[in-house]
């Protein structure tokens, strides 16, 4: 059989690993690109260079001369530098420190930068112009949520600022749509949208201007990080405000599921860990659990369950059930750690809650991707009620490092956790449904239950290591998809 030819595919990300990091699609950025280039695939993967970057890569060289881009009542001049992290991947980044060199990627735990809609049009005209100045055309060009979903936009409508890439296939992955990009209409002009499009079946939204919905309309294709999440933003109950939208484009909707990169969450080679392990060879789990309990302050009874989450702080995840739910928590025994930031409302409840009960229940404010595999490994179950999700990541690792999950049955959760029925043998971790403290408790109930019994939770922790969510069938399915979008912009070019 003839093997399919390579593809260059453009992408285009607002975070990415190593370069910078603020949730899930960091890691899916800086993963997928490397997949897809031991498929014999070339990325040109495009971030900005923020201030964390610059710490992390002082010294990259300049990847072309500076670009000269013109914006309302001045001329914007953008740096572009080039980092080459591995074979098939280039990493272009976008510097113009007075967008990017800022404390925060997004804005504050008080509130997002209020130019946010510029410092994303500007990073979206960079990756074009950038492209016309390397002579690159690739394709496919892919971009990733709401700071992204200009590009689609520009590619269809902004033949200026395309020039010869205009009509080139475009794909717009959803990681969350409680993330749209929402703002005044006022920055229109800053943001290079046609004055006709502002409308009700353009970029509109109610009397403002949406980005993402302006990427879902023009996109070639739309994928989310989860099967269950594409059929789920359709409805009037996940869809944000845009289920209308999205069913009118159900057509060119995929839910892909994210991969775990393998290399970085493995119990068996992790450098982080003070004991390596394995299913066959579990027994460094222990240590990990004991260095755990130490790190945070707990109760150091390796004999009690020892649940933890690594999360963004905010509602969305569930900590307003968790909050509710520590008092029961504690009633039972169980250890529990936190480790996040995110809305000021969480932190300080649940400072103020690792006061109300030392050596139960434990926070750490911030992120620390030492501490963050530290706690896959060692805790014993890890807890995830989200109200919605999109895909998760943790989760997965989880099953990966024998950490059982405990998770509410939505999105990509549904997708890569099944319930453990004792009688089979059969299972990967702990389902409830309604969105509720019941449900919760019941769902911590039925681990606590299989933790007290040796053989069942060996049965378990066996099974989750078992699961394979690595990202080769994931990249495959990205690779079918740019190919089928390639033929299909040959035809519209044609």
């Amino acid at each position: 059989m003839k093997k399919p030819a390579s593809l260059t595919i453009a992408m285009a990300a607002s975070e990415a690993l190593p370069y910078s990091k603020s949730g899930g699609l960091a890691d899916v950025a800086g993963a997928l690109p490397g997949h897809l280039a031991r498929l014999g695939h070339r990325v040109l993967l495009f971030v900005p260079y923020y201030r964390e970057t610059r710490a992390r890569f002082p010294h990259l060289p300049r990847a072309h001369a500076p670009l000269e881009l013109p914006f309302p009542g001045h001329d914007v001049r953008v740096e572009m530098l080039r980092h080459e992290p591995a074979p098939g991947v280039s990493v272009l980044l976008v510097r113009e420190d007075a967008a990017f060199d800022r404390a925060h990627l997004y804005g504050s735990p008080d509130g997002d930068y209020w130019d946010n809609a510029g410092r994303y049009a500007l990073f979206c005209r960079a990756v074009l112009a950038s492209l016309l100045a390397l002579g690159e055309h690739p394709d496919v060009i892919h971009a990733h949520d709401w700071q992204t979903a200009l590009l689609p936009l520009y590619l269809r409508q902004r033949p200026d600022f395309a020039g010869p890439l205009a009509g080139t296939p475009s794909l717009l992955t959803v990681h969350n749509l409680a993330y749209q990009g929402i703002f005044p209409a006022s920055a229109m002009a800053y943001t290079g949208i046609p004055e006709h499009l502002f409308h009700p079946h353009g970029i509109e939204y109610y009397g403002r201007i949406n980005l993402l919905k302006g990427g879902l309309l023009y996109a070639d294709a739309i994928t989310t990080v989860s099967p269950r999440y594409s059929e789920e933003i359709r409805t009037p109950a996940f869809g944000e405000g845009l289920d209308g939208v999205l069913r009118e484009r159900s057509a060119v909707i995929h839910g892909i599921l994210n991969g775990v990169d393998h290399e970085q969450w493995n119990p068996e080679t992790d450098p982080f860990l003070p004991a390596r392990y394995s299913a066959v060879a579990p027994e460094g789990k222990a240590r990990c659990k004991e260095a755990l309990l130490q790190a945070f302050g707990l109760d150091g009874d390796p004999a009690v369950p020892l649940f933890a989450t690594i999360s963004r702080l905010a509602d969305q995840k569930g900590f307003d059930l968790i909050a509710a739910a520590v008092p029961a928590l504690a009633a039972r025994g169980l250890r529990y750690c936190i480790l996040g930031s995110g809305d000021r409302h969480y932190q300080d409840l649940f400072t103020a809650l690792a006061r109300d009960f030392p050596g139960r229940i434990a926070v750490h404010i911030g992120y620390d991707d030492a501490l963050a595999h530290l706690i896959e490994a060692g805790a014993d179950c890890y807890l995830m009620p989200s109200r919605f999700e999109p895909c998760g990541l943790n989760q997965m690792y989880s099953l990966r490092y024998g950490t059982i999950p405990v998770v509410r049955a939505v999105g990509g959760l549904v997708d890569t956790v099944e319930h453990f029925d004792p009688a089979r043998g059969s299972g990967t971790g702990f389902v409830f449904r309604d969105y509720n403290v019941t449900g919760l408790l019941w769902a911590v109930d039925e681990a606590l239950t299989a933790f007290a019994r040796p053989q069942d939770w060996a049965r378990l922790r066996t099974n989750a290591m078992a699961a394979d969510f690595s990202w080769e069938a994931s990249a495959h399915r990205y690779a079918d998809l740019y190919r089928s979008l390639g033929a299909h912009g040959a035809r519209r070019r044609g």
